[in-house]
């Protein structure tokens, strides 16, 4: 029985200070109707997201869509990276995956990250067996987690995403079978 996680990563978003409350720019309202409608012919069962405003309102019209309320899941959370703002984000991001055990103050490692968003698929692949279920999520923990299952999901293939992103992998149980990107930009 195959299992269809659709990780989408947030559309575009205002900044605020408050990474927890960062909301949806006007562009990225327009793109998560555009991600629901993507949604709407892959027949999603369950909508799961980061607990971030930005990730939820990414994917809340596709549970809108089916009826159900969005189940927040802390394990899909963007990445720590510092507890203080860095003074060069592409640098400090680099040196991450660069050495995937070292931190930022306060920050999170490549590998602690990837333990913590591989936890959370793990269980949303046991519990939802055979269904498909839209993961709201961010950029970098979506990588750490593509990356566990197969390496080739890496820094470059990060840099190359968009924003908003959509990636359907379909699993056998806990095997990845495939990777397909479905949210096209034009």
């Amino acid at each position: 029985m195959l299992t269809n996680l659709y990780f989408v990563r947030h559309a575009h978003f205002t900044y605020t200070p408050d990474e927890l409350r960062r909301p949806l720019s006007i562009r990225g309202f327009a793109d998560a109707e555009r991600i629901t409608g993507i949604l709407e012919k892959e027949s999603i069962d369950v909508v799961i997201s980061s607990p971030y405003k930005r990730a939820v309102q990414t994917v809340e019209g596709v549970a809108k869509d089916i009826g159900q309320e969005v189940i927040i899941e802390d394990g899909f959370k963007e990445r720590n990276l510092s507890h203080n703002p860095v003074e060069d984000f592409n640098l400090a991001i680099a040196r991450v995956w660069e050495e995937p055990s070292f931190s930022w103050e306060g920050g999170e490692s490549n590998i602690n990250a990837q333990k913590r968003g591989v936890k959370a698929t793990l269980k949303v692949l046991e519990k939802f067996e055979g269904k498909n279920i839209a993961v709201g999520t961010h950029g970098n923990i979506m990588v750490l987690i593509m990356n566990y299952f197969d390496e080739k999901y890496g820094f470059s293939f990060w840099k190359n995403l968009n924003m908003p992103d959509v990636y359907k992998l379909t699993f056998d149980k806990r095997n990845l079978k495939e990777v397909n990107r479905i949210w096209n930009m034009t």
